[in-house]
């Protein structure tokens, strides 16, 4: 089996708040490190009242420090959000604090709506050069070669391992063009998945940071210790995919039974799309789905996301997973 990731939205549960969500988020990576998982993301999104990861840095901070040695990063930063010389600073401070542990994966959606947006200060022209434009400034503030007059103080020299992500063809020329790993958010925009990845790898070019392309695929997980189990855990993710696509974010609710069943044809459409790449179901549906993907896409790597409602039963999602990590690697 393939090296195994958490991504982490530090979900809001109905009738909870975020000081809930970081206590539940660092008590599913400090599991996670002890299951064997490879490193643990957080994921910026702004305004959503389910998603209380908004600040990541301080977050992934947080992760830090109360793990060990599991790598913790950015799944990812909204970089046209940001200045590159602050994000630099920021994770160079990480890098500094937390040595051989940080990474920062990059993207150049808003992570929020238009109005949102706007309150962030993203008043540049849309310009599709700009975000590489910003990658390339990025990866040259933590460079020791850099002749740039601006330095980045924590930053500079200590070469943050940068990632690209995308949910389409952009994303995968980009990380293909500059030698980096890259990560397709599978789990919630498979669409073009299968065709993000065979150009990313027919185009890479190999760089000082990476000498041949590395793919790492976005995958749902609700793993549970029954078939039906599983399935009910599932909705809670499934009524909220079908809230935020309607227009109505909201935070995740507990789950319901029959709820995939109670729906009209559009939201099925739509759940049966986000949920091609996922596995539901006991410990034996849950391997046998993920060996088929990973054959099916070749992937490197698996970043694991399980919005469960109840930490108990997510925590149990996670450690049924590493167990099919474990099991495959004896």
């Amino acid at each position: 089996m393939i090296p195994l990731s958490v991504l982490d939205l530090s979900p809001i549960l109905q009738g909870s708040d975020a000081a809930q969500s970081f206590r539940n988020t660092l008590s599913l990576a400090q599991h996670a490190e002890k299951w064997g998982y490879q490193r643990y993301w957080l994921a910026e999104h702004h305004g959503m009242p389910g998603i209380a990861s908004a600040a990541t840095s301080i977050l992934i901070g947080h992760v830090a420090g109360g793990t060990s040695h599991i790598r913790v990063g950015a799944g990812g930063i909204m970089l046209p959000n940001h200045s590159p010389l602050v994000i630099a600073e920021q994770f160079g401070t990480l890098a500094s604090l937390y040595p051989g542990r940080i990474d920062l994966g990059l993207g150049r959606a808003p992570g929020s709506d238009q109005m949102t947006a706007r309150a962030l200060r993203r008043n540049k022209a849309s310009d599709p050069d700009e975000f590489p434009r910003d990658v390339v400034e990025l990866m040259n503030y933590f460079s020791s070669e850099s002749i740039n007059p601006v330095r980045a103080v924590p930053g500079q020299g200590l070469d943050v391992p940068v990632w690209i992500l995308g949910s389409s063809l952009f994303g995968a020329e980009l990380a293909a063009m500059l030698g980096l790993p890259y990560a397709f958010a599978s789990h919630f925009a498979p669409q073009q998945m299968m065709q993000a990845v065979a150009l990313y790898r027919a185009n890479f070019r190999p760089s000082k940071r990476l000498a041949k392309p590395y793919v790492m695929l976005g995958f749902n997980v609700f793993a549970a210790d029954s078939d039906e189990e599983a399935a009910f855990r599932a909705t809670s993710m499934q009524q909220a995919f079908v809230n935020l696509r309607s227009g109505h974010p909201a935070p995740l609710p507990p789950p319901v039974e029959g709820y995939a069943q109670r729906v009209g044809p559009a939201e099925r459409a739509l759940l049966d799309s986000v949920l091609s790449c996922s596995a539901i179901g006991a410990p034996g549906t849950v391997r046998a789905s993920m060996q088929a993907f990973i054959e099916r896409t070749g992937a490197d790597e698996l970043m694991i996301t399980s919005q469960i409602f109840d930490q108990a039963h997510r925590l149990r999602s996670y450690e049924i997973t590493s167990g099919i990590l474990s099991a495959s690697t004896h």
